[in-house]
């Protein structure tokens, strides 16, 4: 019951939110871009060591991150560009983020996690780069459960505790754990013929 309460309260505030940013007639690229700019602070936080107020910074970041969508359809301006450019700037977000730690680490002298801040970017680059190679051939390929949303929610709780490295390990372990099992379906369904009309085999 609980559970119910606090969901339909926050739908019933993320709805609010919408509703207000909509009716200022903002563009929903500025709300994506601007989520850019709150994740670049930060990375700035990060940086100096200051994990509890990252993590608090990039949860701002995320009310740009969950409304950007709902505006644009709300103001009817959704497009094919805005959803390029919500995916090409949501991974710019994920770049500065990392960046972030990876500064830090090698400031502090810690070699082993400035390479695990690093493994950690290029596995989520590679859990959005597989998806989108995949959808490139089949219909779709949303398996694996290492998204953005999970991601970013282990930032925020490696933040929150100040146990930063455990939340990039399992970044870095879950994510590959993702794009294999997503070679494996994309294998699979090409393998059974249900690729996309048009599309031929190439390297």
């Amino acid at each position: 019951m609980y559970s119910r309460i606090i969901g339909g309260g926050g739908r019933w505030l993320h709805g609010k939110i919408v509703d207000g940013l909509a009716a200022t007639g903002i563009h929903p690229n500025i709300l994506t871009f601007t989520g850019l700019l709150v994740n670049s602070a930060a990375a700035v936080l990060f940086t100096q060591g200051k994990f509890r107020w990252a993590a608090a910074v990039i949860f701002l970041a995320g009310i740009f991150d969950l409304t950007d969508g709902p505006v644009a359809r709300k103001q009817g301006r959704v497009s094919a560009f805005g959803a390029f450019f919500d995916s090409m700037i949501d991974r710019y977000s994920d770049m500065v983020l990392y960046m972030g730690l990876v500064v830090y680490y090698a400031t502090i002298g810690r070699f082993l996690y400035v390479v695990l801040a690093v493994v950690a970017m290029a596995g989520s680059f590679m859990v959005s780069y597989s998806r989108a190679r995949a959808e490139s051939l089949i219909a779709t390929c949303k398996v694996g459960f290492m998204e953005r949303p999970e991601r970013v929610v282990l930032l925020i709780i490696g933040g929150v505790f100040n146990r930063m490295a455990p939340a990039l390990w399992a970044i870095a372990a879950f994510s590959t754990i993702t794009v294999i099992h997503r070679i494996v379906y994309t294998w699979q369904e090409t393998t059974a013929g249900r690729t996309l009309p048009g599309v031929r085999a190439s390297r």
